[in-house]
């Protein structure tokens, strides 16, 4: 277990294990069928006990749910759903109890249109400063069709289209048009205006003062826009038009602006004693998320790199040489990350063929292609092991400690990702991998709370919920335990020596005498002639390493 909070390293997060926690789907306490603030303070000795350094809440803000509270009312205030401020201080003080720091997710790209700001910016009307907030335009005008006064606005300022689908314009009563790079109720702020900047001050404050240790930055990458007139079209048929990051000077996505909205908040980080991080949700081009994590920036940035790597010994030690590189460069920490609740859980995408379409795969139900689960299970057992021997920090993602594949059958009625509704029924989007934990083999919704819970679980995970698995040596729970607690033991070790790097493995080792062996490829590989401390499958008759599996041996 951790020492208290306080008595460590003030850059614990350089080399930390971070949790993900789903508010929602994590624990029960009230029976209303979603999680809540409460229920995660009773799993928190459990998420102490399996060796985490701290966890990530998502959204608990007041929130219409139209995006899973990534759709903010109110900033400096719990959604009474999930419950008050008294349980979330509750919360901080049990976590700092037991040694765990509480990471909290923040979302200043956009509001909820239920937010105050943004009643008022409709209220107000064309030019007023409320409406400066947002970003608002009128549509072109064009000539009518009979050559008359012409079409007064009515189409879209732009082509621009939202990540959710559809267009990134609706309008409002008066004719006028606001941007949302998300669903029409996430408005997007508009952070050229100082107003926006000086009130996500005060909201970093309002938390900081609370006692939280850091924050998870949403959308990152998307909060300074290039909004020179006239906005440019992006065109109807390429990549820029589906508003993706991988266009350098992006009109929307990764400008160079937007690292003078971070300087400023990395003042305040560093007002509190011992000095509070951030971590970005950054999808940007390679090269260039180093630039969030400069010395005067943010802490850290998620390495969605390793996330979307394929299952290939090349492809993995090229991304962490880069990974590791990219962050040398700029004296920042790397980050490992395998799966969030924005992607397909990585036993179901490892159990799938390269180059799957995985949204029809998940409007089939997971039945065309069919998943080989005991393949993507081995293989998420390697790359935990894998993770979690990188310097630097890991972040987890709830359930996957247990093994959690993706839930591709979620029926119609369940599904709340917006993507469901915006996409026509073409694309099932995010709700598979935010099902609510089980905890117990037994119960309503398998100890997650006292009723069914708001996505009913596969009645398979009986067989591997946390209770089931917590005795068992040979568990998914098992690996992560015994990993984690000899994770700690790198802790400062920032080194990673190449051993060994071929098309079907590669081994590499840290300073403190840690060798990892990973086996991507199809038949069986010895060992090093060293002691063989944890291994995420069982090893050959012989002692040989099978395929998709990982070991952890020391030197000394």
């Amino acid at each position: 277990m951790a020492d208290a909070v306080g008595s460590a390293d003030s850059r614990w997060w350089r080399d930390a294990a971070i949790y993900e926690v789903y508010v929602r789907s994590f624990a029960d306490s009230d029976g209303n069928g979603v999680g809540d603030i409460a229920g995660i303070t009773t799993r928190l000795p459990q998420l102490a006990a399996l060796g985490i350094d701290a966890v990530w809440l998502t959204p608990f803000y007041p929130s219409p749910m139209a995006d899973g509270g990534y759709d903010v009312a109110d900033y400096c205030d719990i959604d009474p759903t999930l419950g008050s401020l008294a349980d979330f201080d509750a919360l901080l003080a049990s976590a700092h109890k037991l040694g765990v720091r509480v990471i909290v997710d923040l979302v200043p790209n956009h509001t909820s249109d239920q937010h105050a700001w943004f009643k008022a910016a409709v209220a107000a009307g064309r030019g007023s400063a409320e409406r400066a907030r947002y970003i608002f335009r009128d549509g072109p005008t064009g000539a009518g069709d009979a050559g008359g006064p012409g079409d007064r606005g009515n189409e879209p300022p732009t082509d621009w289209v939202a990540n959710f689908g559809g267009s990134a314009w609706t309008r409002v009563a008066d004719g006028q048009w606001y941007l949302h790079m998300f669903a029409p109720e996430q408005p997007d702020l508009d952070w050229s205006n100082p107003e926006v900047g000086e009130e996500f001050h005060a909201i970093l404050r309002f938390w900081l003062d609370r006692g939280v240790d850091g924050f998870r930055v949403d959308v990152a990458h998307g909060m300074a826009k290039n909004l020179t007139e006239p906005l440019p079209p992006l065109g109807a048929n390429s990549v820029d038009r589906q508003l993706r990051y991988e266009v350098l000077d992006h009109p929307l996505w990764d400008r160079d602006d937007v690292h003078d909205i971070f300087r400023g908040w990395r003042k305040v980080l560093d007002e509190y004693s011992p000095p509070r991080m951030a971590v970005a949700e950054a999808w940007v081009m390679p090269g260039r998320r180093a630039r969030y994590v400069r010395p005067d920036e943010l802490h850290q940035a998620f390495n969605f790199d390793f996330l979307q790597a394929p299952w290939d010994a090349e492809a993995m030690a090229a991304i962490i040489d880069t990974s590791l590189g990219e962050a040398t460069s700029v004296g920042a920490s790397p980050t490992w990350v395998l799966s969030n609740h924005d992607v397909i859980r990585h036993p179901s995408r490892y159990a799938l063929a390269p180059q799957t379409d995985t949204v029809s795969w998940l409007l089939s139900n997971g039945t065309d292609p069919v998943a080989d689960r005991a393949l993507g299970l081995r293989r998420a057992r390697a790359a935990a092991l894998l993770m979690l021997a990188l310097p630097g920090s890991a972040y987890l993602y709830q359930g996957e400690e247990l093994g959690l594949a993706e839930v591709a059958d979620i029926e119609p009625r369940y599904l709340q990702d917006p993507t469901w509704e915006r996409s026509e029924h073409r694309d099932k989007g995010r709700d598979g991998c935010r099902v609510p934990l089980p905890w117990e083999s037994e119960g309503p919704s398998l100890g997650f709370g006292p009723s069914t819970a708001w996505i009913p679980q596969p009645a398979e995970w009986a067989a591997i919920a946390w209770s089931a698995q917590e005795d068992d040596p040979s568990s998914t729970l098992a690996l992560y335990r015994d990993a984690l607690r000899r994770r700690r033991e790198l802790k400062g070790d920032a080194s990673l020596t190449w051993l060994h790097r071929s098309t079907g493995h590669f081994a590499f080792s840290r300073s403190s005498g840690l060798v990892c062996v990973v086996n991507f490829g199809a038949e069986a590989i010895g060992l090093p002639p060293l002691q063989v401390v944890l291994t995420s499958g069982e090893l050959t008759e012989s002692g040989d390493l099978p395929p998709d599996t990982a070991a952890w041996l020391l030197t000394k």
